[in-house]
């Protein structure tokens, strides 16, 4: 992605989407040390019909779109984006990388967006992880963090066209949590690392993504080791998805429409300085 070496647990041979989510993404690098800031991570690029979602693990992401938004998220937050009717941006490592460890871990995710919000306006909508509302495991080992919509009674601040529950779970080990989710919802989960089991499955290993069958009202789960997950459900849009590379929509025309307008300078213009 953009030059960075990456895991992709979505979508996969056997799965090409689990609706509304798209793609996972994760990277675990060392940023360059012989190319500035400024030119590292990925540069401008455009988006339409989806929300591409960052959640940074370490490190910190620096970005910057063609609507004039310009911030720096630290390792616990996330930026989300809609991209809507279309806007280019960049992430780039933030200039003090190499003070904070030299290192970027992040996942990016893709969350579809409904056709009726797909022209919507951009919109951005940075976090960082002190704005991130948080609680504990009642055993003191699992600490959970909700970016969007509800989960164990905690409301994620980030607002969403489609219905989606966000959080990520830090399991010491031993750690053990159960979590209701909606029954309607499709839902996964990927281990960043660590290894737990899973009630009614076993066993789940690091950098393993699970695809959560639409037969209950929720997950438990208790960790073998220290581990870190990224916990997702959703309402599916049963929608048609056509896409192409940077922008998703429902039919052939509106992808063709995509390309013609971002040709045409109606995606804006990112000037990075």
């Amino acid at each position: 992605m953009g030059g960075m070496p990456i895991r992709q647990p979505l979508p996969t041979q056997r799965v090409e989407q689990i609706d509304p989510f798209l793609l996972l993404h994760h990277a675990d690098i060392k940023v360059p040390t012989h190319v500035e800031p400024d030119h590292a991570g990925v540069g401008p690029h455009p988006h339409r019909g989806f929300s591409p979602v960052t959640f940074i693990f370490k490190g910190g992401v620096h970005h910057r779109d063609s609507r004039g938004n310009d911030s720096v998220i630290y390792a616990g937050g996330a930026q989300w984006m809609n991209a809507g009717m279309g806007v280019i941006h960049s992430e780039r490592p933030p200039h003090d990388i190499a003070d904070i460890g030299g290192r970027q871990e992040i996942i990016q995710l893709w969350i579809n967006t409904p056709a009726d919000h797909k022209m919507d306006q951009p919109e951005y909508f940075p976090l960082s992880a002190e704005e991130a509302p948080g609680t504990m495991s009642e055993d003191g080992k699992v600490n959970v963090k909700v970016f969007s919509g509800e989960i164990l009674g905690l409301k994620g601040p980030i607002p969403s066209h489609t219905e989606v529950n966000a959080a990520t779970l830090e399991f010491k080990k031993g750690g053990k949590i159960s979590i209701p989710l909606p029954i309607h919802h499709n839902a996964l989960m990927y281990l960043l690392d660590g290894k737990l089991t899973l009630d009614g499955f076993g066993l789940v290993e690091e950098l393993n993504a699970v695809h959560f069958k639409n037969d209950g009202e929720g997950v438990t789960m208790e960790a073998l080791e220290n581990t870190r997950v990224l916990l997702l459900s959703g309402a599916p849009l049963d929608e048609e998805v056509v896409s192409y590379g940077p922008f998703v929509m429902n039919n052939q025309t509106q992808i063709m429409e995509a390309m013609r307008d971002y040709q045409k300078g109606k995606m804006g213009v990112l000037i990075e300085e």
